[in-house]
């Protein structure tokens, strides 16, 4: 698994290669359409109509992904605040070649280890293009780039309110041997 350490991020011509350069109070776009969990076409628009939790991540990811995932589900399942009421999560699969199969069994994953009822509505997975994939990231100040199969990638939650502005970062602190993807 490849290691990438926030503080070592590759630069390009004064661009974030592999990282996160922090968009404080700008907008993710919401009308940008993708696949839901189900094959349906959504905008961000029709879910996001609160506080949102976004996940940019992908769903075969052999590195950070699924320990983000999983302590997020854990977060929420012990949260006093109602997921679908309070808040709802979108995770976004940054990986192209990814689809709504693999997003519904991601999702069945997440959601088989609540203790409590959660609304199925309340944590989307979706999938789309490449194009729509990157309006977004950039526009959240999230670099990715394919190695081969997997993406180098680095892990946050980036939290919006119901207009789409960024409001917060959250960066897990897992250590080196955790990884990032």
């Amino acid at each position: 698994i490849l290691i990438l350490i926030t503080a070592s991020l590759s630069f390009s011509s004064n661009q974030i290669e592999i990282g996160v350069d922090e968009q404080l109070g700008k907008n993710i776009p919401l009308d940008v359409t993708f696949n839901d969990e189900a094959g349906n076409p959504v905008t961000l628009r029709e879910l996001v109509n609160g506080p949102t939790v976004l996940a940019l991540v992908y769903y075969s990811c052999p590195g950070i992904c699924n320990p983000l995932m999983f302590e997020l589900a854990n977060v929420m399942n012990k949260s006093d605040l109602e997921p679908g009421y309070d808040y709802n999560v979108v995770a976004i699969s940054i990986d192209e070649f990814e689809n709504p199969e693999k997003a519904s069994a991601k999702k069945k994953e997440m959601l088989a280890g609540f203790d409590k009822e959660i609304s199925s509505e309340s944590w989307r997975f979706l999938t789309g293009s490449l194009e729509n994939i990157k309006t977004v990231t950039n526009a959240a100040g999230f670099y990715f780039k394919r190695e081969g199969e997997e993406l180098r990638h680095a892990g946050t939650l980036i939290f919006i309110d119901k207009n789409g502005k960024i409001c917060r970062y959250l960066f897990p602190s897992y250590s080196e041997n955790h990884g990032y993807g």
